[in-house]
């Protein structure tokens, strides 16, 4: 009778975990940034590697910084969504060509169109790991006093804009009071 019991009790036990970890959300990923400031973004423009995207432009409004390459395949899947969300100009959205090839990624906004009001290009990496970056794409909403409002990991969709990054947005053009 035991020998039935002990590999039941096991599958039992087993399907309880199973249970918890369909309840999760693996793509959530809360980012220590939240509430804080905005990490210092200064990494070279991809359109001009002599210029600069610096978050000390952006003070004073709320921005998007979106991170991609032209490796990623979510990047693309997500890219015609930021052509869209671009058109409606609630923000200004900046991105971060992260771990590419210039050319290639020049290439692709020819191509594909740019949604972007500049392009940092962080060829090795490092400014996206000052971010927390965990993989591409990611995409940070910064208020307009510098402090990170929202990331969202992975390929963003107009639900997810317009649930949870519009509402935000409209927050953080309002002063504080």
């Amino acid at each position: 009778m035991l020998r039935f019991l002990v590999p039941a009790a096991v599958f039992v036990v087993l399907l309880g975990f199973l249970y918890a970890g369909l309840s999760l959300h693996p793509g959530v990923i809360e980012s220590p940034f939240i509430g804080k400031s905005a990490p210092p973004l200064s990494v070279p423009l991809l359109h001009d590697a002599a210029g600069v995207l610096s978050s000390a432009a952006f003070a004073g409004k709320p921005w998007v910084l979106n991170v991609w390459g032209t490796w990623c395949v979510a990047c693309r899947e997500e890219h015609q969504v930021l052509l869209q969300i671009a058109r409606t100009k609630a923000v200004p959205i900046y991105g971060l060509d992260w771990k590419d090839d210039r050319d290639s990624a020049l290439a692709w906004l020819q191509q594909l169109g740019n949604p972007y009001d500049a392009v940092g290009f962080d060829s090795e990496g490092r400014v996206a790991i000052d971010w927390g970056v965990y993989g591409a794409p990611e995409t940070f909403l910064v208020d307009a006093h510098g402090i990170v409002v929202y990331k969202h990991i992975g390929p963003l969709d107009l639900d997810i804009w317009r649930s949870k990054f519009l509402p935000l947005i409209s927050a953080a053009k309002e002063p504080r009071s």
